[in-house]
């Protein structure tokens, strides 16, 4: 059974238990949101080959240290870094390190700054240098089921509307949808309900209604869906070592659509559109 109530009153996740933000929890996430974005911005031109995603990784931290925020993942759980950095095969929760990245790489960043006590979650994709146009089409893929899943996200509609336009889309392209990994609900808290699937069904899940916030962040593999967690817990790769990409919205359902809290403030989410626009 789902019940909704005013987020105020809730201070831990509860199954089941959706909250529904006013004005100032969005107001609070559009703060964070853009933080979070801008942050996203100014790693474009370090994305580079030679980089270490380590360097990337103090960069976010820095950024956030001086501009009054907290990197969530920081000790979150044990979790070490600022960010996370999930190269080629890496689905999600790769760990920074001092490898380089390579000329024909893609790197997925994912950010999540907690301002004022809200968290903005957003993750882009990154080429390094020359990719390949597999690499290109996978990307692309991604950023338009990411883009189909925010256009089902509205008043009256389910999640599993949502869930049910990226499997769509992704796997008419021949690509996969991962299943491992799901969008969340957030706010005060970094992973709040409900879960967003990025497959199912039309009219399953729960209805969308006004005032919730919640993360869609689809992962597309080029294979097959499965993936496997390595020995350090944290890094989810996929296990025929195909390609995989990933991209990431923090968005606000309103009366009348929906409001993205971490769209770029420079048009660079895109990086693909970034590069020929």
């Amino acid at each position: 059974m789902t019940t909704y109530v005013d987020a105020t009153a809730k201070k831990k996740r509860m199954a089941g238990i959706i909250p529904i933000h006013g004005a100032e929890g969005f107001a609070g996430m559009r703060k964070a949101g853009a933080l979070t974005a801008e942050a996203l911005d100014l790693l474009v031109p370090m994305v580079e080959p030679g980089v270490p995603t380590a360097t990337l990784d103090r960069f976010v931290y820095e950024f956030a240290r001086d501009n009054g925020a907290i990197p969530a993942t920081l000790n979150y759980r044990g979790y070490r870094y600022s960010t996370c950095t999930s190269i080629n095969h890496v689905v999600c929760h790769g760990m920074p390190s001092d490898r380089p990245l390579r000329e024909g790489d893609i790197v997925n960043i994912d950010v999540t700054l907690i301002v004022d006590g809200w968290h903005g979650d957003s993750s882009r994709m990154y080429p390094v240098g020359a990719i390949s146009r597999k690499a290109e089409r996978l990307i692309e893929i991604t950023y338009e089921s990411l883009r189909l899943g925010i256009q089902e996200a509205r008043a009256g509609n389910t999640t599993g509307d949502i869930g049910a336009a990226i499997q769509r889309y992704a796997e008419c392209e021949r690509a996969s949808v991962v299943r491992d990994f799901v969008g969340h609900g957030l706010g005060r808290l970094f992973h709040d309900e409900p879960n967003i699937l990025h497959f199912g069904n039309p009219g399953t899940g729960v209805e969308i209604k006004p005032g919730m916030i919640f993360t869609i962040e689809p992962m597309i593999n080029l294979g097959r869906p499965q993936v496997k967690i390595l020995n350090d817990g944290w890094t989810a790769v996929t296990r025929d070592r195909t390609l995989s990409a990933q991209c990431e919205h923090s968005i606000g359902i309103t009366e009348d659509g929906v409001e993205v809290f971490t769209a770029s403030p420079r048009g660079l989410f895109d990086p693909l559109a970034a590069r020929t626009g």
